[in-house]
């Protein structure tokens, strides 16, 4: 065996019997004090005692049953020199009871002191103490022959040996029980946390979104202010931007009840947005559900590229692609060259007085969603005009 198991203590879970049934418990003190009463019996009813070595022999049963409660108290706090006098004070009780004629309560309490020094001491200290106490066993009962009395100490020291190893085993069975109940624990509050982030994630693109559309609609407004422009064509755009908001709100809903998984089918969802944009749909690929996180990157993407046409390219040609690959998912929207030039959207893409309008994080939130999916996207100018790509995994 090696050193350390030669010095180190029983842990401190065996020690101090954690995890023990109620039921287990109990019926280690019934053992107990069946034993000791059986002891007592033996010693005051069925001997020869009488008068003072009786009252002798009941202080040494006293004085060792304090020893033993001691020693259990002291054990756990691993200090070696307190727990070995309190065995000390059990050992010359138990002398002072053979002295006087209580043999059976002397042996009783050096097989104890064998038992607990083996199981809640270290080795280098509880094999002289339990050698100790089972060779003043040897010398008190001479007339049981010596090959009986080898055999007693033999399965005594194997007795307090195996109980020790038990507790050992099962303290490292509670140590792992409680290792992965706080294991679960973390992982409860991590995907709590996590379901948070995601859930604040969702509220911000929408909100990013919703907000940037609305800053769209009056930048033009503004601008068409500056131009002379008529004031049903101011109206229109005021009412857009009021549409935005009331849409941001809709959406806010939509993105909870998605992390619920309660959203329409995503292909249905592009119609949709497709159709309110002008937008040109093509589904590929065999369709088939897609987890919530998956569907949720997939709007927001759509619909952050779908609002950078609008604000970077009005009026210009735009496809969205919907690909059901094998293992993965990938969304394609790509956007010709501007059409328009009047005050609403002039200019080449990103250079128009509505290109300035936003917060500018709309490509930067969309691809920190894919690699959050394991995924990635891919957004730059592309035959005269711009694509973005999001392939993210979706088995």
């Amino acid at each position: 065996m090696e050193q350390d198991n030669w010095t180190s203590w029983p842990s401190r879970e065996a020690l101090e019997r954690r995890g023990m049934t109620p039921a287990r418990r109990w019926f280690g003190l019934l053992g107990r004090y069946v034993g000791l009463s059986v002891a007592l019996w033996a010693t005051f009813v069925d001997s020869h005692l009488r008068g003072t070595h009786a009252l002798v022999v009941a202080l040494a049963t006293v004085v060792g049953m304090i020893g033993f409660w001691g020693f259990l108290r002291w054990s756990p706090q691993m200090r070696v020199v307190p727990g070995v006098l309190w065995l000390a004070l059990v050992m010359s009780a138990s002398l002072v009871a053979q002295q006087v004629g209580g043999e059976v309560i002397a042996i009783l309490l050096l097989c104890g002191v064998a038992l607990a020094a083996l199981q809640r001491l270290p080795l280098v200290v509880a094999v002289p103490v339990t050698s100790i106490s089972l060779l003043l066993f040897l010398l008190l009962v001479p007339q049981s022959g010596w090959l009986g009395n080898l055999a007693t100490v033999l399965g005594l020291g194997a007795l307090g040996y195996i109980g020790r190893l038990d507790w050992e085993a099962r303290a490292q069975t509670f140590r792992l029980l409680e290792q992965e109940r706080a294991a679960r624990a973390a992982e409860a509050q991590s995907a709590a946390l996590a379901e948070r982030a995601r859930i604040a994630r969702e509220i911000h693109d929408v909100l990013a979104h919703s907000l940037s559309a609305q800053l769209v609609h009056l930048e033009a407004a503004r601008l068409m202010l500056d131009a002379g422009a008529e004031r049903e064509q101011l109206r229109e755009r005021i009412v857009a931007a009021r549409r935005m908001a009331q849409d941001g709100l809709a959406e806010t809903r939509a993105a909870l009840s998605a992390l619920r998984g309660e959203f329409v089918p995503v292909g249905e969802y592009l119609a949709a947005l497709a159709g309110n944009d002008g937008a040109e749909l093509t589904v590929l690929g065999e369709v088939r559900p897609l987890t919530a996180e998956v569907g949720v990157a997939i709007r927001r993407t759509a619909q952050e590229a779908l609002t950078n046409v609008r604000k970077h390219a009005p009026g210009a040609d735009c496809t969205v692609r919907l690909s059901y690959l094998d293992g993965t998912v990938e969304l394609e929207v790509w956007n010709g060259p501007p059409r328009t030039a009047d005050p609403r959207g002039a200019g080449p893409q990103g250079a128009g007085p509505l290109a300035a309008s936003g917060s500018g994080y709309g490509l930067l939130g969309m691809r920190e969603r894919a690699e959050l999916l394991g995924g990635s996207l891919l957004a730059a100018a592309q035959e005269g005009g711009f694509r973005v790509l999001l392939r993210v995994p979706a088995p």
